[in-house]
């Protein structure tokens, strides 16, 4: 079983606008979910769910506009067991925007994985659309 979500999205907005929405709890809110983020390495803080399977997680790394890792666990859906993966967020400026790179390891059951990926395509729609609201 593949273990990773890989993910490139595109925006045509520059790394620092983009950065700001994957570390301003504000704008994380507004496509991801509340949390108490802070971009600190080894804060610990949660993504609040309304289904109620939050996700708790720590800040590993920092690199402002081009990188943030986070430890990511929730419960899995076999069993309801509480799992660690990592979310690793890379960003690189392009002429016209920003890729930003999602790379989600560390699943070992295939439902939690397949459920993750629907979430962040659901993700990368709402971000797309908060983006899209900023003036050039």
């Amino acid at each position: 079983m593949q273990s990773a979500i890989h993910q490139n999205w595109f925006f045509p907005q520059p790394p620092e606008e983009v950065w700001d929405y994957l570390t301003k709890p504000e704008l994380l809110e507004q496509w991801l979910g509340p949390s108490d983020f802070q971009p600190v390495v080894g804060h610990k803080f949660r993504f609040t769910s309304p289904y109620g399977n939050h996700s708790w997680c720590e800040v590993l790394e920092v690199l402002p506009c081009r990188r943030l890792v986070y430890t990511w666990q929730k419960n899995s859906a076999r069993g309801d067991k509480p799992f660690t993966s990592t979310v690793t967020w890379t960003l690189t400026a392009r002429d016209n925007g920003t890729e930003l790179q999602l790379l989600h390891d560390g699943f070992s059951v295939a439902e939690d994985m397949e459920a993750h990926k629907k979430g962040w395509n659901i993700c990368r729609e709402q971000l797309a659309a908060r983006l899209a609201t900023i003036t050039q």
